[in-house]
């Protein structure tokens, strides 16, 4: 065996999967269209306490990178998206996930898209 350098490089190496921060949700419809996406993933996040701050994180897994918009409360909804944040008796601001699913089964755009809440993965 020749112990002889450079190594050889194999023909394909596989490039590094990025994240892309999207500002837009139409960007983020439009790119989830021209990508032919199969699936989403939310993540609700919650600060301490709830009162202060609510976030909604949404990611669009696909082979290339993986594209991430974030949409943040304003009053009683999120800036972007208008999607509702519900109060509960103690006064804890939350998004519900019924509410996202909703949300995104009317507006994404394709049929088959699967819907997947980071916490039941």
């Amino acid at each position: 065996m020749d112990a002889g350098f450079p190594l050889p490089v194999p023909e394909v190496i596989p490039p590094k999967k990025r994240s892309i921060r999207v500002r837009t949700w139409e960007e983020f419809t439009r790119i989830a269209a021209e990508k032919r996406a199969k699936s989403i993933v939310y993540i609700i996040a919650q600060s301490i306490p709830a009162r202060n701050l609510t976030s909604l994180k949404l990611i669009l897994p696909l082979a290339e990178a993986q594209y991430i918009f974030i949409d943040f409360a304003k009053g009683n909804e999120l800036r972007q998206t208008e999607i509702p944040i519900r109060q509960d008796r103690r006064g804890n601001r939350f998004i519900d996930d019924e509410d996202v699913k909703r949300f995104l089964r009317k507006k994404m755009p394709g049929k088959d898209l699967q819907i997947y809440s980071y916490w039941t993965i």
